[in-house]
């Protein structure tokens, strides 16, 4: 479009003589004059060009700010039914959470899913307050039966900072790089909730109202570095964000981590 624009302005100035015996007159060489058009729609496609970046990287941003609210949301709907929720002992107890919104399902009945969400860790080597989050995408896994096409959030409990070691480098394999269960449900009993220390991870499903425990075993959690990129501004790592809390919390982050410390403050914290 800009190149139509210099070819147009090029072929009525070298075609108008109305044009070039006014300027002749008025003492405006023909030089100066094709320069200063030039300039002009020069500067004026580079407007269009920056404003067309903010508003693709603004658009960019929308979807971390989505998801973000997304996560938040559904922590806060399942952790409002005590009798259906994450028992507040493990959730008090573990190190990590992490959500992924809206997972879409890739086969029929039986297959993977892939989904994008955000996790945070505490502070203070996993015992402090809730830290800067990062974005993650989780892929593949068997999720069991699962009723046509519908959505699934999952809520995932990292129980120790040991369990989120692999994503630090770039990805792991739930099961297999780290033990993953199936979390109880409900009000369990701190004896119950110790049986399930063990895994390094417990793994949760809401999936059309129904929330319960969720086999997650061969689904790959990553980071999402593009993800983490547009949110902060700048290129981050996972483990500047989850181990050593480099970056202060995005304002987009603020709901999340609102929610982490309604239901786990840190003021209830536990040694695990």
């Amino acid at each position: 479009m800009c190149v139509s624009q210099i070819e147009i302005t090029s072929v009525r100035s070298l075609n108008s003589s109305v044009t070039l015996v006014s300027n002749q007159v008025a003492g405006i060489k023909p030089e100066r004059e094709a320069f200063t058009v030039r300039r002009s729609t020069i500067f004026s496609c580079l407007f269009v060009l920056l404003t067309s970046l903010e508003v693709s990287i603004g658009q960019a941003q929308s979807k971390e700010v989505d998801r973000l609210k997304s996560s938040a949301t559904v922590l806060n709907e399942i952790m409002a039914t005590p009798d259906k929720s994450i028992p507040t002992d493990l959730l008090t107890k573990c190190a990590c959470v992490a959500v992924i919104p809206s997972m879409k399902k890739g086969g029929f009945i039986f297959g993977g899913r892939y989904g994008r969400g955000v996790v945070s860790c505490r502070k203070n080597g996993g015992t402090g307050e809730w830290g800067p989050p990062s974005m993650i995408g989780l892929t593949g896994g068997s999720f069991g039966l699962l009723i046509g096409g519908a959505a699934v959030d999952v809520v995932m409990l990292v129980m120790d900072l040991n369990g989120i070691n692999s994503l630090i480098k770039n990805e792991f394999t739930l099961g297999g790089d780290a033990s993953v269960a199936a979390g109880p449900v409900g009000r369990a009993s701190t004896a119950e909730t110790d049986a399930y220390m063990k895994a390094k991870i417990l793994s949760y499903s809401r999936s059309q109202g129904v929330f319960a425990g969720l086999e997650l075993k061969g689904a790959v959690l990553k980071q999402d570095r593009d993800a983490n990129q547009r949110l902060y501004g700048k290129i981050v790592g996972a483990k500047d964000l989850l181990l050593e809390a480099s970056q202060p919390i995005p304002q987009p982050a603020e709901g999340f981590i609102q929610v982490l410390n309604k239901h786990s403050p840190v003021r209830n914290r536990k040694a695990s």
